[in-house]
C-alpha cells in the first residue's frame, strides 16, 4: 500500500475539520495513525502509539503558527497572556512526554480515549463556563500553564480543549480566548515535538526515518496537506450548521478512538 497517500488523506481530513470546528487535528491523527503504523511491519507493536503522538504534535507545530498569524491579524491575541503562561506550558509539555514515553501502550491509549470522550461531551453539550474570576497572578498562571501543557502532551493535542474554556472562565472574550490559544499551541507544540524527539531517541527498534518519536514520513505529508484544506473549512464553517457537525465529529472522535483501543488490545 503507498502509505503517502494515506497519510495525505488524513491530513485533509483533519485540517478540514480542525479548520471548520475549531478542533485540533491531534484528536484525529492519533487514532489513525496508530492503526496506520500497526498495520507496517516495520513498527513496533509496542510504539505505535508513542509515534503517533509524537508525529501528530509536530505537525501541530506547523500548522500553529498558520493560526496564529491569522488571529494575530484580527488583533485576537493576548500576548501579555502568551508570555507568562509559556514557562508553565514548556514545563508541563516536556514533563507529559517524558511520562507518555515511558508509559506502555494500553495504559496510554485508555487516558487519550477518556480525554476524547472529555472533548466530545463538551461538544455535544456544548459546555461553556461562565466567565466568574480574573486571570491569577504568575504563579497560577505558570501551574495552570504546566498543567494544560502536560495534558496536550501527552494527548498530542494544540491545548484549545483546555485553555480556551480556562480563558473564557477568566473573564476573556471569546474570541480574544480562540485567538491566544491558537498562539498558546505554537510553544506546546514545541515542547512536545522536543520531549517526543528526545525521549525516543536513539531506540533502535524504532522504524527508519524516525526522529526520535517523530515519524518524518508522515510528517511531510500530513503538514501541507492539513495547511492547504483548513482555510476551505474555516470558510465552510459560516455556511453549514456547524452545531450539528459538532455533534456529529464528536461521535466520529469517540468511535476512532475505541478503534484505537480496539487494535492496541485485540
Amino acid at each position: 500500500m503507498s502509505w503517502w497517500m494515506a497519510y495525505i488523506g488524513l491530513g485533509l481530513f483533519a485540517g478540514f475539520f480542525a479548520g471548520m470546528l475549531g478542533i485540533g487535528g491531534g484528536l484525529v491523527m492519533v487514532p489513525l495513525l496508530t492503526m496506520m503504523f500497526a498495520a507496517q511491519e516495520s513498527f513496533p507493536p509496542g510504539e505505535v502509539l508513542h509515534l503517533a503522538l509524537g508525529t501528530s504534535i509536530a505537525t501541530i507545530l506547523f500548522t500553529s503558527l498558520s493560526s496564529l498569524h491569522a488571529h494575530h491579524q484580527h488583533d485576537a491575541v493576548l500576548w501579555k497572556v502568551v508570555l507568562q503562561i509559556t514557562p508553565g506550558i514548556l514545563f508541563g509539555s516536556l514533563l507529559g512526554t517524558l511520562f507518555a514515553s515511558n508509559v506502555p501502550a494500553k495504559p496510554l491509549a485508555l487516558f487519550f480515549t477518556c480525554f476524547v470522550c472529555f472533548v466530545a461531551l463538551q461538544m455535544i453539550l456544548d459546555l461553556k463556563p461562565k466567565a466568574s474570576r480574573e486571570l491569577p497572578g504568575i504563579g497560577g498562571v505558570f501551574a495552570v500553564g504546566t498543567g494544560i501543557g502536560a495534558v496536550s502532551a501527552l494527548v498530542a493535542i494544540g491545548g484549545g480543549s483546555l485553555t480556551v474554556p480556562f480563558l473564557t472562565w477568566c473573564n476573556v472574550r471569546v474570541q480574544k480566548a480562540i485567538g491566544t490559544s491558537a498562539a498558546i499551541g505554537f510553544p506546546i507544540a514545541v515542547g512536545g515535538s522536543l520531549g517526543y524527539i528526545y525521549n525516543g531517541w536513539g531506540r533502535a527498534d524504532l522504524p527508519p526515518w524516525s526522529l526520535g518519536f517523530v515519524y518524518l514520513p508522515a510528517l511531510v505529508w500530513l503538514v501541507p496537506s492539513s495547511m492547504l484544506i483548513a482555510p476551505l473549512g474555516a470558510r465552510l464553517a459560516h455556511r453549514l450548521p456547524v452545531a450539528t457537525l459538532k455533534r456529529i465529529f464528536a461521535c466520529v472522535l469517540i468511535t476512532l478512538a475505541a478503534k484505537m483501543l480496539w487494535s492496541l488490545f485485540a
